[in-house]
C-alpha cells in the first residue's frame, strides 16, 4: 500500500479509498495524495473538498480510480 501511495505522490493520480474515522465511520472517498510519511498521509479530499490527514493505519483499502465504461 505503502509503494502505491508514493507513486501516487508523485504521479498526482487520483486513488479511491475506502477509510475508517476515529469515531468508527466508514467512507469512501477519492483523493489526490499530497504528501506521505510514516504513519500518515496528506490528500487532497474531493468529498470534503479540502486537504485533509488520513491515518494510515486507518485505511481498509485504496487503489486507482476505476473508470465507469458505458455503452455497447
Amino acid at each position: 500500500m505503502r509503494s502505491l501511495l508514493l507513486k501516487a505522490a508523485t504521479s498526482g493520480a487520483l486513488l479511491e479509498m475506502i477509510y475508517l474515522d476515529c469515531k468508527g465511520n466508514i467512507s469512501q472517498r477519492r483523493i489526490k495524495v499530497l504528501s506521505v510519511n510514516e504513519e500518515s498521509l496528506r490528500a487532497y479530499c474531493y468529498i470534503r473538498k479540502q486537504q485533509r490527514t488520513f491515518k494510515a493505519s486507518n485505511i481498509l483499502s485504496v487503489g486507482p480510480v476505476r473508470s465507469i465504461r458505458r455503452g455497447a
